[in-house]
């Protein structure tokens, strides 16, 4: 068994398919069959469920995967190590994100590469709820996320910036229920038509747990999983949308108004595993506010 048959076997379970697998991994999809059946037959146990369409981790697979993640991340850390001593910084960092998260990420990605072009950086944009997953399995280096910040278990957290949410409604509408220094309730606001975020995104995290606080309960009007997309139906005056602050700016021409009780709060964190750190890593942290 070796190193490269580990990430052939990785590359499968990340990508669900053989043919995904050859493309990340720049080879062709013989080449991965061959690796993966010559490493089962080396361990007299299949790994994956061959379907028509995907594959599936058998339980072997499912104990072998996150084993052989960890000796890729150990080899890794060497390599990192060795080419450290030698003035040469090289590795590469999985940043976990998500949507509408960005928290000035490009300044030290910018200083980083600045200071060590040889590292590789990739963004991965997914979920909230499945960040902590990914970094506890070790796909993801370290986060920027929207997240509380109740302790993560086996996670460090680092608060980057703290903004309340706001109302946004289409240009020049009036909104009934308003202040008279425009403040609005969510009392009010859930009696508007809403343009929510779909479940899961960390706006609508946010979102659900401020309504939840005050014990007001909403409808939804339209489901959407993109911030341009929302943005487009209150442009319309199709619905109202709540969403951080920051993240309104990005459309001037939309009204604003803030709460004047239980403004959901938007908390961007800094998350990465407790523990050895990998120089790659280490080097990206430094540069972190």
């Amino acid at each position: 068994m070796d190193l490269r048959q580990m990430e052939v076997v990785v590359a499968v379970a990340e990508e669900g398919g053989f043919t995904a697998a050859a493309q990340r991994l720049h080879v062709v999809q013989s080449a991965v069959s061959s690796t993966v059946l010559a490493l089962e037959r080396e361990l007299g146990t299949p790994l994956f469920d061959r379907t028509t369409h995907r594959v599936f981790l058998t339980p072997a697979g499912e104990v072998f995967v996150p084993a052989a993640r960890a000796a890729l991340r150990a080899a890794e850390r060497a390599r990192a190590s060795v080419d450290l001593v030698r003035g040469q910084l090289r590795g590469t960092i999985t940043i976990g994100t998500t949507q509408g998260v960005w928290a000035g990420l490009h300044r030290p990605l910018a200083a980083l590469r600045a200071e060590h072009p040889g590292v590789l950086v990739r963004l991965r944009q997914t979920a909230v709820t499945d960040i902590r997953q990914a970094l506890r399995e070790g796909t993801v280096d370290l986060a920027v996320v929207a997240l509380d910040r109740r302790p993560q278990r086996g996670l460090v957290t680092r608060l980057l910036s703290h903004e309340e949410m706001v109302l946004v409604s289409a240009p020049g509408r009036t909104l009934t229920g308003t202040g008279p220094d425009g403040t609005i309730t969510l009392a009010e606001t859930a009696r508007l038509p809403l343009v929510d975020f779909t479940p899961g995104r960390a706006i609508r995290l946010c979102v659900d747990r401020a309504f939840e606080a005050a014990a007001v309960e909403r409808e939804t009007a339209f489901e959407v999983g993109d911030i341009v997309a929302a943005a487009e139906l209150v442009r319309g005056d199709l619905g109202v949308c709540v969403m951080p602050s920051s993240i309104a700016a990005q459309f001037p021409d939309l009204g604003t108004h803030t709460f004047a009780r239980h403004a959901p709060h938007w908390k961007i964190m800094l998350v990465h595993p407790r523990g050895d750190t990998p120089p790659a890593v280490a080097a990206l942290l430094r540069h972190m506010p």
